[in-house]
């Protein structure tokens, strides 16, 4: 077997450009491949059913974006549990969400100086969000510190390092966010932390409590007449329960209870509403899938037939001097082939590798707002997907040009030469 590595990287080695050439457009197609798979993975993985520790979402039932009473919150909060048999969902497994879009210039709102904030419960932030609720040591307590100065300033906001960018500001400076769903409530907020890198780059969060503060001042000021949205301040609720009964239990008593009637309210798994919210992207979801990814691999083996092919003709002589030292043709078939499968894995292992220390190291992921989903983290399974690209694209672009050379007729290579 060693005889056979060296035999293979001294071929690969006669033409050092082509190989390289070869070598660095896998590597760049692998990448590609690489950050399509990552995103693909990561979607299916979120809008995936999962049987114990689910998480559901109660939204308005016909109008998106739901926009319920703040009423609802604390009923919907317990899972509806009116009876002794009900199951009441416990206070750290419930959450909700209210959404605020704001600009630092009134007068002129554009993307560079807008910011998008969940309004909430600043401790859910450590109990009920995605990813942070699994945070090392060291994060979790960085996030908890800024949890616990929210706490005691209601104008207190977390705001993510993507955001903290584009806005040009940092942790302690002071903004103004004036409203852009809330039209005329500016809310004066003090960055008191940020969350870890990655998929809260671009998004904020505000203490629910300044939020309803606010529409009660809005109130006071316009001699009692409340703001357009004070009676639908509350757009989502969120519940994590046990299992899929427990989800169904839950379900049945928020439908079946006369308080949410006006407006009606419905419950979905956290999988399923993810995917309700995914359907205008499917489109472009279904492109990378099934045409941007398949095409790049089949570019990916065109590239390695051709260099393959121009070896192999260079080589007739080789093949034919080796045929009659007694090689079989099943021997230079694989000859040929195991020079491709070891180039492309190779290269595909560069590629992936790379891609999943550089990415997730300096770049903190992959920056492609998707819905509400803004960063995708390269996963550990592309050590696997890069060889698994390159030795299927090289198996696949090599084939033929090896039967080739299996092929080689010795007395008519011979005869061209003579």
């Amino acid at each position: 077997m060693l005889k056979l590595s060296l035999l293979l990287l001294q071929n690969l080695a006669r033409n050092p450009v082509r190989t390289a050439l070869t070598m660095l457009g896998t590597i760049v197609l692998v990448v590609a491949v690489t950050f399509i798979w990552s995103i693909l993975t990561f979607l299916d993985e979120a809008t995936a059913e999962k049987n114990s520790n689910l998480k559901a979402i109660v939204s308005e039932q016909w109008r998106v974006p739901s926009q319920m009473p703040q009423s609802y919150a604390r009923p919907l909060q317990e899972g509806a549990a009116r009876d002794a048999d009900d199951y009441k969902v416990p206070p750290q497994d419930s959450m909700t969400w209210s959404f605020f879009g704001g600009s630092l210039d009134p007068a002129s709102k554009t993307f560079e100086n807008a910011m998008f904030a969940f309004c909430l419960e600043p401790d859910k932030l450590l109990t009920m969000m995605d990813e942070l609720d699994e945070l090392q040591p060291e994060p979790k307590a960085e996030l908890a510190a800024a949890v616990e100065r929210m706490k005691k300033n209601r104008r207190g906001a977390i705001v993510g390092r993507g955001a903290l960018e584009k806005l040009k500001k940092q942790v302690g400076d002071r903004i103004v966010l004036h409203g852009i769903n809330y039209k005329d409530i500016n809310l004066e907020l003090e960055i008191v932390g940020t969350f870890p890198e990655g998929r809260y780059d671009p998004l904020a969060a505000i203490n629910i409590e300044y939020l309803i503060a606010a529409l009660d001042v809005y109130k006071r000021e316009h001699r009692g007449t409340p703001h357009p949205l004070e009676d639908k301040t509350l757009n989502l609720v969120w519940l994590r329960v046990p299992d899929m009964a427990t989800f169904q239990k839950v379900s049945q008593q928020i439908s079946e209870s006369p308080s949410f009637t006006n407006p009606a309210v419905k419950i979905e798994t956290q999988a399923a509403g993810i995917g309700t919210w995914m359907e205008a992207y499917r489109d472009l979801i279904w492109a990378f899938r099934f045409l941007i990814a398949p095409a790049i691999i089949a570019t990916l083996a065109s590239i390695i037939a051709n260099a393959i092919s121009i070896s192999v003709r260079e080589r007739q002589l080789e093949f034919a001097v080796m045929k009659v030292l007694g090689f079989r043709p099943n021997q230079l078939l694989g000859l040929v082939i195991g020079e491709s499968l070891l180039l492309g894995g190779l290269a595909g292992l560069i590629g992936s590798a790379g891609t999943l220390y550089i990415v997730n190291n300096y770049f903190g992921g992959i920056k492609f707002p998707i819905a509400f989903f803004g960063i995708f983290m390269i996963p550990t399974a592309a050590l696997v997907w890069g060889p698994a690209i390159g030795i299927g694209a090289s198996f696949i672009g090599s084939f033929l040009p090896a039967w080739s050379a299996r092929s080689v007729k010795a007395a008519e290579v011979f005869a061209k030469v003579a």
